[in-house]
């Protein structure tokens, strides 16, 4: 296999697996009840534990060297927190208010609120295509949740609160480690701050009090979760990033909603309108507007 087929398929691989975990939370969400503060708790420590641990046997002490530059590590406990925190638990969060589909899709609102910002950072005025995505983003957001009717509310209060919120966690889970990532490595900055994100975040919520009950298939959706739809989802991507480059596999990742209304509607049987697809094309356009954008 060639490194352009091969980056194609690990980037197709990574997202249809982001969409996959998107389906094993919704499925526990469905039938276990599960917390998704809990979830949030175990899929982030497990993660950060495998990343940092195949980092270290890599990279040995320099895997270690972030913690030694003072302004670095605190970018990255900000990271932490603020982005990573907050964007694993919106997500899971948005999927138990509505499903793994609408959720995946508005998650994907973060570009356009990215592309508002860095517009009101530079003090000018968003180009035609820039306007595109606001009006087909707005106008997709709207469609799920009223499905045309502005009279009622075919998306949960919650689920639409928590998917916006989403998308802010996704916006935010992008720029802060900007500054980072390309002095360390994004799976140096990746893996620690999934680890102590998860580790702060259990002890806020005392994750040890929260009940579980899980029988096999409950583990092994969370192993969809986390080992699937975390470490592996996140290592076939970054090949994807090396073999192919950003921008192509930002692009060939979008699989990821589809990957997720797939799973959603063939495993979890999920009914959706064909006014719920228009909102999904009319937000997901908005990636590929957006995608040449420097």
């Amino acid at each position: 296999m060639n490194k352009n087929a091969r980056g194609i398929l690990c980037t197709l691989s990574g997202g249809a697996l982001w969409g996959f975990s998107g389906a094993c939370g919704q499925y526990l969400f469905t039938h276990y009840q599960v917390d998704s503060a809990w979830l949030t708790v175990v899929r982030m420590v497990t993660a950060g534990v495998l990343l940092t641990a195949v980092n270290l046997s890599r990279s040995g002490k320099k895997a270690l060297a972030i913690w030694h530059d003072r302004r670095d590590a605190l970018r990255l406990v900000v990271f932490a927190l603020l982005g990573l925190v907050f964007s694993q638990y919106a997500y899971l969060t948005s999927i138990g208010y509505s499903n793994a589909g609408t959720a995946t899709v508005l998650q994907y609102l973060g570009p356009v609120l990215i592309m508002a910002l860095v517009c009101a950072y530079s003090r000018k005025l968003p180009d035609g295509r820039e306007t595109a995505s606001i009006v087909l983003a707005v106008g997709g957001t709207y469609l799920l949740a009223t499905h045309g009717d502005p009279g009622t509310m075919a998306l949960s209060r919650e689920g639409l609160i928590w998917g916006l919120l989403s998308a802010a966690s996704l916006a935010l889970y992008t720029l802060l480690p900007a500054g980072i990532i390309p002095r360390w490595g994004s799976v140096t900055v990746t893996g620690w701050a999934m680890l102590l994100g998860g580790i702060v975040f259990a002890c806020a919520i005392r994750v040890w009090t929260i009940p579980v009950a899980l029988d096999v298939y409950g583990w092994l959706a969370t192993g969809g979760v986390v080992v699937m739809g975390t470490v592996l989802a996140y290592t076939l991507y970054l090949q994807g990033v090396a073999d192919v480059g950003a921008v192509r596999a930002s692009m060939l990742a979008s699989v990821e909603p589809v990957s997720a209304t797939l799973f959603s509607v063939l495993w979890l049987g999920t009914q959706f309108q064909w006014i719920d697809l228009l909102g999904f094309a009319c937000i997901m356009t908005t990636v590929f507007l957006l995608a040449r954008k420097k």
